[in-house]
């Protein structure tokens, strides 16, 4: 056994017995580099990864490999779900010394003076392969390189350091800039593909921050066109991944990304954080169009991951692996003969809907896809017809008897509040129970468990939590607050939500020059703390932090809230400004700020209150925030203790148009007139 045998993470301990001398990222393994002036091995990957089980096989359990590794390296495997900070940090660096992006598994060569990489790349095979170096080799040529340091890399490090500065160290604050929002729309329609849906070629990303821009730039959009424009784009793509093979069309849940342009062959893995924003992507479209495809999307979205994903405490697991029975995607793939066994005199139905005539479509085998949208109908397309949808159950208890991708049960507090607002989402505009009970499930075990002491920790597994939250831990649970609010009104929810609120900003805001930095210094990130704007595969902390506390603020009327968010936006400013469609959540929050969305209160029992919601619902749009507050709840900020000036309806409301907010309205008529207002507006 190596030193990760102590370890909370499933990934880390799916390495504990490896012929490689591990070390968890720690002050033992850092300061024994030091000591014998050896570099250091940084290897992070997740345990969903297919790759990185590849990488696991061929190398860390050779132990040819293992014997160079630990002669000349000190080895240090990261969970990049546990560490994110870590993870970050060596993918940026890995961009600016390769000229391309990361990915995992990320291999990284640490001086182990200052944490630097020398050399980095991603996946290596064990012997030479088309444009890749073989492992053995890399280790070997990198080993002499350290021995042989000079002063060139001495000058290499003082000029890689100042780069990571001006990338990392954030910016001047700047004044924020309206246009940004259109020139970002303007990025993403010139990668547009207009053929499959989608923003880039193979491999192709969901990208739900992008998706979610174009959707409340529509709304804001200057001119028909381009409401048009970007609702075409969005529907054409949101309809193009659900029906390709990055959608699980027998079990539900999407997988992490495509192989090819035409989303026909995912990487397989299915993750918490994904599904969660996806979920709230669809359901919010859904809602927008009335699209029954849309709907069914969502809604077995949803049913995946209470079924699949949500453990007996209420929590999410992480994910489930890409590599099942010996291979990746084995779960999903069906020989034409098991299709036709199952199938039999439905097959010309199921035809119909899914492409499974010709040639297989990955491998010699199936992989389930809907038949192309049309281009000019995508959310109008229909649910999936009753019979074919018998012939689906059919097909999923077969495939259920194979064996089942692993499930990595580690609880993240940051993708389990992706989770809770996407089902808090679907709940409030699909209008059934179980996706909001599931939501506060989960908010709920999150507070009781994962909040200890004034301090919300990041992980957890089999009860044993792990290292203190970082800003995306604090930022999305916030946001999920106030998404669970919308749906159904506890106060236990909104004074956490304020508690959160506080501790965010004394534990990561930027006193001096505003924003977040992603860590704490008790993190000790190696090198640097950074303040991110930019989205990746999640949307950025930074943003999502400035819109949950516009809208908490603005709600608790606390300037407090209002005025910390707006200096952390004029902080991303500058950065933003370079490209503004990688800021895709920070161009929401602009638009937060230079069109605020409509608030509405409404307080009374859920029947008399029914009617005066339904007109709100509608007079405020889809960026509007409607919140129902029930009888014996708090009324929120300077609204409290207004709670008997009810008129003869038993109903009081309040609309909030920017900062303005109506006084306390008891007539239908009043209230009316006030929603036409705030609707000119």
């Amino acid at each position: 056994m190596n030193r990760l045998g102590d370890q909370i993470s499933p990934f880390l301990l799916s390495h504990a017995g490896d012929p490689v001398e591990w070390q968890p990222w720690d002050e033992e393994a850092l300061a024994l580099a030091r000591r014998e002036d050896k570099p250091i091995l940084l290897s992070i990957g997740y345990s969903a990864n297919h790759l990185c089980h590849v990488m696991g096989r061929e190398s860390f359990n050779s132990s040819q490999v293992a014997a160079i590794m630990n002669q000349q390296f000190v080895n240090v495997l990261v969970d990049r779900e546990e560490r994110p900070d870590i993870d970050r940090f060596y993918q940026v660096t890995h961009g600016l010394l390769n000229r391309k992006p990361g990915g995992w598994p990320l291999t990284m060569f640490l001086d182990p003076e200052d944490g630097l990489p020398f050399f980095g790349g991603t996946y290596f095979p064990p012997q030479p392969r088309a444009q890749a170096p073989g492992f053995r080799e890399v280790l070997k040529s990198i080993s002499k390189m350290y021995g042989e340091k000079n002063r060139r890399m001495a000058e290499f490090k003082e000029k890689f350091s100042a780069a990571l500065g001006e990338i990392l160290g954030g910016h001047a604050p700047a004044a924020p800039d309206a246009s940004m929002v259109e020139r970002a729309c303007g990025q993403i329609d010139a990668s547009f593909d207009a053929a499959n849906g989608g923003f880039s070629a193979a491999p192709k990303y969901p990208h739900p921050a992008g998706l979610a821009l174009l959707r409340d730039a529509a709304i804001c959009a200057a001119t028909p066109a381009q409401t048009e424009r970007a609702h075409y784009m969005l529907d054409f793509t949101l309809a193009a991944m659900s029906r390709g093979g990055l959608f699980d069309h027998l079990g539900g849940g999407f997988h992490r990304a495509a192989t090819d342009a035409t989303w026909t062959v995912p990487h397989f893995e299915k993750m918490l954080y994904d599904n969660g924003a996806l979920l709230a992507l669809y359901a919010e479209r859904a809602a927008d169009t009335g699209s029954p495809w849309l709907t069914e999307t969502a809604r077995r979205t949803a049913d995946w991951l209470t079924a699949d994903l949500q453990l007996e405490s209420g929590a999410f697991a992480a994910s489930l692996d890409a590599d099942s029975d010996g291979g990746e995607g084995e779960f999903y793939l069906w020989r034409d003969d098991e299709l036709g066994a199952v199938l039999g005199d439905d097959r010309a139905a199921f035809a119909d809907c899914f492409e499974i005539e010709g040639k297989p479509n990955h491998a010699g085998r199936w992989l389930l896809r809907r038949r192309a949208p049309l281009a000019d109908a995508a959310p109008d397309e229909e649910a999936t017809p009753q019979a074919v949808a018998r012939v689906c159950e059919r097909l999923a208890q077969v495939r259920s008897e194979r064996p089942a991708p692993q499930r990595d049960d580690k609880v993240i507090t940051a993708w389990n509040a992706l989770a809770i607002q996407g089902l808090a989402t679907a709940g409030r505009l699909l209008g059934y129970e179980e996706p909001l009970a599931a939501a506060q499930r989960a908010a709920d075990f999150l507070r009781a468990h994962h909040w200890r002491d004034g301090e919300l920790c990041a992980i957890s597994h089999d009860g044993v939590t792990g290292l203190g939250g970082f800003l995306d831990d604090y930022a999305f649970l916030l946001d999920a607050q106030l998404a669970l609010l919308a749906a159904r009104w506890r106060d236990t929810d909104l004074a956490f939500a304020t508690t959160l609120a506080d501790a965010l900003i004394a534990r990561f805001e930027d006193s001096e020059r505003g924003g977040f930095y992603f860590s704490t210094a008790a993190h000790d990130t190696p090198v640097m703390r950074i303040k991110p704007y930019a989205d990746d595969n999640l949307p950025s902390g930074n943003a999502v932090a400035v819109r949950a506390l516009l809208e908490l603020g603005q709600l608790l009327d606390e300037p407090r809230y209002v005025d910390t968010a707006e200096r952390a936006l004029r902080a991303g400013m500058t950065e933003a400004g370079r490209w503004p469609s990688a800021h895709a959540t920070l161009m929401r929050a602009l638009l937060d700020i230079e069109q605020p969305p409509t608030r509405v209160i409404v307080y009374g029992t859920p029947a008399a209150a029914a009617p005066w919601l339904a007109l709100a619902r509608e007079a405020v749009g889809a960026r509007g925030h409607v919140y129902a507050v029930p009888p014996g709840a708090t009324l929120p900020g300077r609204l409290a203790g207004q709670e008997d000036t009810a008129g003869d309806a038993g109903v009081i409301a309040w609309v909030a148009r920017a900062t303005a907010q109506d006084d306390a309205l008891t007539s239908r008529e009043g209230f009316e007139a006030a929603l036409a207002a705030a609707s000119a507006d």
